[in-house]
């Protein structure tokens, strides 16, 4: 019996013994709802504190599938979902599902380690109000994927330690790579750095780092004073990306009044994939992706890297009109969240 058929087994008698129903709130408030189905899967897991909530797959991943308002639509669902009709890649593994959601991969990109195949059960263990989502091990790469979640008691802030850890022989150098496809129709923001007039500095300040593809002529980006904003349109199937060094350490994405924040750490005396990107959007007609990394590391057998994000979710943000409005509805947000992180 192979090791993939073996981790399956144990996933699926794990998790057999943990209640189907609803597992009462615990000392936090946060309730754990297990066996929730959600797009065509009947084993996804229900976090929620009352003010947001999450659906976490369990019959392949590891992916967070939903994250919006607690009780709100299907729409209201920050993340954009895809159907599996057909696959997104065909490679010699096998096939690969877009599929949405959050997930984990490792940077740098390449075909087809990359895409290794997600499509197995993953072992979830719950301990308080963090669930850890893990992978069966990856054939090709030896490569083990997890995510350990956590929702706060209140409000709307979630911390995801995404770890690779290597279970081959040999070292392997690699960055966490965090992947969030957006929901259609919504406009991703990232930070410029702080404005400074040429009389007072002359050494740059970031890269930013474009692909092939890349068209900044593209009516879909808005390259600004303090912000690079690209919307993401589903008449314009054309695909888009840009990578920064984004020192400010945050990125975000508004859809229908609803804005998404991610924070995360920034190690400027590392070196990061893809000429220094830590932070980079994609998109094309079907979603848009906000994606962080973390610094390349050289990761010896039995070593885990770990990057974490921190998530938060505001309701009715009004972004105004160009980069004032944006400027007038960020400051309060990331003024709360920086206080939140101290």
């Amino acid at each position: 019996m192979s090791y993939r058929n073996i981790f399956t087994m144990a996933c699926i008698a794990a998790s057999s013994l943990i209640a189907a129903a609803v597992m009462p709130a615990n000392a936090d408030g946060v309730k754990i709802e297990q066996k929730v189905a959600y797009l065509g899967s009947p084993n996804n897991i229900k976090l929620s504190n009352g003010n947001v909530e999450l659906l976490i797959a369990t019959d392949y991943g590891p992916r967070i599938m939903r994250y919006a308002i607690a009780d709100s639509k299907d729409d209201d669902n920050i993340f954009a979902t895809m159907p599996p009709d057909k696959p997104t890649l065909h490679t010699e593994y096998g096939d690969w599902f877009i599929r949405g959601g959050h997930r984990l991969w490792h940077s740098p990109e390449a075909v087809p380690r990359t895409y290794e195949i997600d499509n197995d059960p993953i072992q979830a263990v719950i301990e308080g109000n963090t669930i850890k989502l893990i992978q069966p091990l990856e054939k090709h790469t030896q490569i083990l994927k997890e995510i350990w979640v956590t929702l706060d008691p209140t409000g709307s802030r979630v911390t995801l330690m995404h770890r690779l850890t290597n279970k081959g022989s040999f070292a392997v150098e690699m960055s966490g790579w965090a992947m969030s496809a957006m929901n259609k129709g919504g406009k991703a923001i990232l930070p410029q750095e702080p404005f400074v007039s040429h009389d007072k500095v002359k050494l740059p300040a970031r890269p930013v780092v474009l692909w092939p593809y890349t068209n900044m002529k593209d009516p879909r980006w808005m390259f600004g004073t303090n912000f690079i904003t690209l919307q993401q349109d589903v008449n314009n199937n054309d695909s888009q990306k840009l990578g920064v060094f984004d020192t400010l350490g945050w990125a975000g994405y508004s859809h229908s009044g609803a804005l998404f924040l991610k924070r995360y750490s920034v190690d400027k005396s590392k070196a990061y994939p893809d000429y220094n990107s830590n932070t980079e959007i994609y998109t094309d007609g079907g979603f848009l992706e906000l994606e962080t990394l973390s610094p390349l590391q050289q990761v010896a057998p039995g070593e885990t890297l770990t990057h974490t994000e921190r998530w938060w979710l505001f309701n009715k943000v009004d972004l105004g009109s160009g980069e004032t409005g944006i400027a007038a509805a960020l400051q309060p947000i990331l003024s709360q969240t920086e206080k939140e992180l101290n």
